[in-house]
């Protein structure tokens, strides 16, 4: 599918720019398309077609999307690894993946001066194959086939070719947010703007000038942007919408983004595994939903709850780990259902609530407690701008909860917090400490790194023994 799409695109947009760098030197489509036909040929040369596994381990670049592009129309499958992981953890990922080459740069594959390969379309061939983020251990590849990548497509266009406009690559190209969604990018003529490493001011700097009509990613990444000390200094006023993935916004956070860069608020919640396609809260939801759910299902996605986890079916739900059958069979039902590993509700809206992940829940005293249910009620509290609740071991209740707190002027104090929790948490899971930080520490996927204030709660434990 994606080297179908690459094709018609350069049909279709010609010399318009696909591709631009943070130098703001462009990629047109034509080039695109003609570049990626020599990565194939030169791939192709080298031994390496259908059933192989390239690896691209590239910054987010042009370069990366041509070789893409590029082991897509050699039948190959194309996986990122994401250059901010430590090199242990990348060479975790080589091993996991196994693939035929390493790819550094495009410089490897000098243009052999042979066609690309033509190949006919196979819906179950792999395209992309994705690791998963890794925060609990050694990274798994999510395989995503041409059938995969065209339901993705359809579900974020409704299968439309567009004229297309700019848009911001927020994450990382190795990033689900990007793999599955290429071809959905190209096929509504989209100029891609990147800023090789993500930076707040850059990106509101890209916004502004090109007059971005989206702003999407992380909500990390928008809480960034929201204290850039000159945010109301750029002119926001392009920005229609602020598409949020990758973890739960925080309310005073949503109202905050609304507020200051004028546009609506959509959450959205999937995962890897899920093709990044799940569920998301309306543009015009009223506050209940846009502050404290993550939305309805998508087009073409179905949610049901077993035994408190979430259960996501849908044509983008992966085909399974590439080389992992037992681990496949661990979330992957007969009848096509993923668990997610997130316990949620579906509420009497039809709109789905989280409360966590079963390997953060920790136990106090005999109570399960899953920090995200609580952070949930905390996050609302005026003087919060951003929480995590982790474990602490204790001598007596097993593990209490530490409530690590990014303020919102004027820190709360424990009691502050208990106090405010108390009419919707039982007693025990309200926390027990309280830590005060001026950042949360951040995965390489700009998600909250809880096992690193895990083990920032492990040191401090060790300090308080040796006092």
């Amino acid at each position: 599918m994606l080297p179908e799409v690459v094709r018609e695109a350069a049909r279709r947009y010609g010399d318009a720019p696909a591709l631009v760098d943070r130098d703001r030197r462009s990629v047109s489509y034509a080039e695109l398309d003609r570049a990626s036909d020599g990565v194939a040929a030169g791939l192709a040369r080298a031994g390496v077609g259908p059933g192989d596994v390239v690896a691209l381990r590239m910054r987010s670049s042009p370069e990366y999307v041509i070789a893409y592009a590029g082991a897509a129309k050699a039948g190959a499958a194309a996986t990122g690894i994401n250059p901010r992981l430590a090199p242990a953890e990348q060479e975790a990922a080589i091993e996991v993946l196994q693939p035929a080459v390493v790819l550094t740069s495009l410089d490897e594959l000098r243009p052999p001066g042979e066609p690309a390969p033509r190949l006919e379309p196979d819906p179950a061939r792999a395209v992309a194959i994705v690791l998963t983020s890794g925060t609990t251990g050694v990274p798994k590849g999510a395989m995503f086939t041409e059938a995969h990548l065209r339901a993705i497509a359809d579900i974020d266009s409704a299968g439309a070719w567009t004229t297309g406009g700019p848009m911001l690559a927020s994450t990382e190209f190795a990033h689900i947010g990007f793999m599955t969604k290429l071809p959905w990018h190209l096929r509504a003529g989209a100029r891609i703007h990147m800023l090789g490493r993500w930076r707040a001011r850059d990106a509101l700097e890209t916004i502004a000038r090109e007059r971005i009509p989206a702003v999407g990613g992380i909500s990390a990444q928008i809480a960034l942007m929201l204290r850039e000390p000159d945010f109301d200094r750029f002119d926001l006023s392009c920005v229609r919408a602020i598409i949020a993935g990758g973890a739960p916004s925080p309310p005073a956070l949503v109202r905050e983004a609304r507020e200051r860069f004028g546009a609506p608020y959509s959450i959205r919640y999937s995962s890897t595994e899920s093709g990044g396609v799940g569920t998301a809260t309306a543009l015009d939801a009223d506050d209940d939903e846009a502050l404290h759910t993550v939305g309805r299902p998508r087009g073409g996605v179905a949610v049901r709850i077993e035994a408190g986890e979430i259960l996501l079916r849908s044509p983008a739900v992966m085909a399974g780990y590439h080389r992992d059958p037992s681990a496949t069979a661990e979330v992957l039902t007969e009848d096509g259902w993923l668990r997610t590993g997130d316990l949620g509700s579906i509420d009497e809206r039809g709109c789905l609530r989280l409360a966590g992940r079963r390997e953060e829940m920790f136990i106090r005293g005999g109570y399960n407690i899953y920090p995200v249910a609580v952070e949930g009620v905390l996050a609302r509290h005026p003087r919060v701008r951003e929480i995590a609740v982790v474990p602490r071991l204790d001598p007596v209740m097993g593990e209490i909860g530490v409530a690590v707190v990014v303020p919102q002027g004027e820190p709360p104090s424990l009691e502050d917090l208990r106090t405010f929790g108390a009419d919707r948490l039982a007693k025990h899971e309200l926390p027990e400490a309280l830590r005060v930080v001026e950042a949360l520490p951040l995965t390489a996927m700009h998600k909250i790194d809880r096992r690193a204030l895990a083990a920032q709660e492990e040191r401090d434990a060790r300090d308080r023994r040796t006092l």
